[in-house]
């Protein structure tokens, strides 16, 4: 009976979570021993890992074929999995992820062998061709090997991420790592004899073969090395003095960009205070604000010259910590809406605004500084992105030194504030507005919350949802306790909302779509209209005149047939690429010209870090988005950059430069 109430128990807040769900009936299956459930192990990730093992194998040279990599997945009898050449619009497509190195180079497009299974499913995705793996299937891609490295030591390590199904349910996409070696004995890689014509070995693997049909005039090959020295001659050498100051700037620009608005605003009721203030004590809470915004761009200047080289705003790729973000602004949000009282003093609260100006402390300014930081990281202003690129060569030293002047160049305003309190003195007295304020940025901060779930990725947002709710309990179950309240009483609440939280924690994650069928799913999504919506917006993207940024090898092939291409490296969490590309990128005049010349455009996506597109940008040398590049037909490695932002003019400007495609394509060849 034990066992029955505590099933019982979980139950109930698991209904109290997803009321109304249609996942009820599976939920009580699950929990209270019924056996409607066909997947042993569901929502433990057990089964998922045991429905599929991914193996790699390194073929070297021989007999003049080029050394190929081999990627073999096993999947267990009654499941399958999806293709990496299923188009949108239905399951989620196999991915292949490898990571960079110098090493070796994928020159061609992985191929399934045996192909994937195709058929229709009406019911659930109409007319679209679903394409499927069961038992074995073995992906081969083209290897170029570095000059002089011995096969038999080469490692190429990577993961294929894929979606495992079975006839009734699917779990969300998993992980599945591999390490891919040659062995003992290889043999050692011969350069092939060198392509006719001056095309690269890259370009022969990837450009297709001419036909009857093909008239159009081969561009120059794509050389990394190249393009490399190209970049280098351009840029010139970097004095240590303009990379400190490009630093400063960017730093101090980005108290104006929208994603630091939401804790800007935190800020604006501790100003009013502080007009009123001594200069001393005004100083000591922005230098204790400033402190905690130094912290942060140290933290990031170490992950920086770590070997994880993590560039600005990549923390956003991990949907650990966009969990965490969202968690935290929402109970930030709850605060400042009166649900309960931020512990930290000062920082926000259930009393009334005038009460926190004036209770605002040197943690809670440490803390603000912290938060506006993090939030910031998704932008990039101007002067900022000249600075992150040029690091990219620079010291361990100078990588410190260029952090330390952006948070010193965000955080100047705020000393002089510190040093100058009355210049604050142009904000309304305090009095009733402060408290409307403060409820108007409980709702700004609510916003953030569905700004960040924009990025988050698919089998996250349920649980994140449930999270929020299991937040909600727990700050409402702490502001319970009267403030009088013996330290013991504080104390038992607090743990107790712990506690709740982390049983939701553990519960919700790593999903709570896990238990979840696919069937119940598509029901709920028809029910909902969410799913007219997102085919909605899949046509739309058909209509659109971006291509996805597939791989390198896609990408040869289009620069070694002739095509001028534009290349945008943009993300979901950047704030700053959205602004531009709706601002300029895709403006009528610079579509117009696009298309006039025949310009292939294709969008690179970065939001959950890429390796194919990871790797474009350290090729540019970039560690940050927005980028654009332009490769002009007839001269790819002289691409053209946008590292620090763009206008519509200049981008107009940089098209006419680069000119059209070659004489034959015009814009029809840019759909292909």
């Amino acid at each position: 009976m034990r066992g029955y109430g505590l099933r019982l128990t979980l139950l109930v807040f698991l209904g109290l979570t997803l009321q109304g769900s249609p996942a009820a009936a599976q939920l009580d299956a699950k929990l209270l021993g019924g056996g409607r459930s066909s997947v042993a192990g569901r929502g433990t990730g057990k089964g998922a890992a045991s429905a599929v093992t991914v193996a790699g194998q390194i073929a070297t040279a021989q007999g003049g074929k080029p050394a190929e990599l081999l990627l073999t997945a096993t999947i267990r009898p009654g499941w399958h999995i999806y293709s990496i050449t299923q188009k949108p619009g239905g399951p989620v497509r196999t991915k292949i992820r490898l990571k960079p190195s110098d090493d070796f180079r994928v020159v061609g497009d992985f191929q399934a062998t045996p192909p994937p299974e195709k058929k229709t499913q009406p019911d659930a995705f109409k007319d679209l061709i679903v394409e499927t793996h069961e038992g074995t299937v073995t992906w081969r891609a083209p290897l170029e090997i570095a000059s002089g490295l011995d096969p038999a030591k080469l490692k190429i390590e990577g993961e294929v991420v894929a979606q495992p199904c079975d006839a009734n349910s699917c779990f969300p996409p998993q992980s599945y790592a591999f390490t891919a070696t040659a062995g003992p004995g290889a043999a050692t890689t011969q350069a092939p004899p060198a392509p006719s014509a001056g095309r690269s070995q890259t370009q022969a693997a990837a450009a297709p073969s001419p036909t009857s049909s093909q008239t159009e005039e081969v561009s120059p090959a794509f050389n990394p090395d190249e393009l490399k020295k190209n970049l280098e001659q351009q840029g010139g050498q970097e004095s240590v003095a303009l990379i400190l100051l490009a630093g400063f700037l960017g730093g101090l620009i980005l108290n104006l960009m929208p994603c630091v608005l939401p804790v800007i605003g935190l800020k604006i009721l501790s100003f009013v205070e502080q007009s009123g203030h001594d200069r001393k004590t005004a100083l000591l809470l922005n230098v204790w604000y400033s402190a905690g915004l130094l912290a942060v761009f140290w933290v990031l200047a170490i992950l920086a010259v770590l070997p994880t080289k993590l560039g600005w705003g990549q923390l956003f790729q991990y949907p650990a910590f966009n969990v965490v973000m969202v968690a935290l602004v929402f109970t930030m949000a709850l605060s400042f809406l009166g649900v309960w009282e931020f512990p930290i003093p000062g920082f926000v609260g259930r009393g009334s605004a005038m009460e926190l100006a004036e209770q605002e402390g040197f943690v809670g300014a440490f803390s603000k500084g912290v938060v506006t930081t993090l939030l910031a990281t998704p932008c990039t202003g101007p002067f900022l992105g000249t600075a992150l690129t040029l690091l990219l060569r620079q010291t361990p030293a100078v990588v410190f030194a260029t952090f330390t002047s952006m948070g010193l160049g965000m955080a100047t305003p705020y000393l002089l504030i510190g040093v100058f309190p009355e210049v604050v003195r142009f904000l309304p007295k305090p009095g009733a507005w402060m408290d409307t304020f403060k409820q108007v940025m409980g709702f700004v901060l609510l916003a953030t919350v569905v700004y960040l779930f924009t990025f988050l990725e698919t089998s996250y947002l349920v649980p994140t949802v449930g999270l929020m709710f299991g937040l909600w309990f727990g700050c409402w179950w702490v502001a319970r306790t009267p403030g009088t309240a013996e330290a013991a009483a504080k104390g038992r609440a607090w743990l107790q909302a712990a506690a709740f939280v982390g049983v939701a924690w553990v519960l919700l994650f790593p999903g709570i779509d896990n238990l979840l069928p696919q069937r119940y799913r598509d029901q709920w999504w028809a029910f909902s209209g969410l799913h007219d919506i997102m085919l909605a917006r899949l046509d739309q993207g058909k209509k659109s005149d971006w291509q996805p940024f597939t791989s390198r090898a896609e990408f040869e092939r289009l620069v070694a047939s002739g095509r001028t291409v534009m290349v945008d490296f943009t993300a979901d969490w950047c704030a700053t690429c959205k602004t531009l590309e709706a601002l300029y990128l895709n403006d009528p005049e610079v579509r117009e010209t696009a298309a006039r010349n025949g310009v292939v455009k294709l969008k690179a996506d970065w939001t959950h870090g890429d390796p194919e597109v990871t790797a474009m940008l350290e090729l540019l040398g970039a560690k940050q988005v927005p980028v654009i590049a332009i490769f002009p037909a007839g001269s790819p490695n002289n691409p053209i950059r946008f590292l620090d932002g763009y206008t519509k003019a200049s981008i107009l400007e940089a098209l006419q430069k680069a000119g059209p495609s070659r004489a034959g394509l015009g814009a029809s060849a840019a759909r292909d």
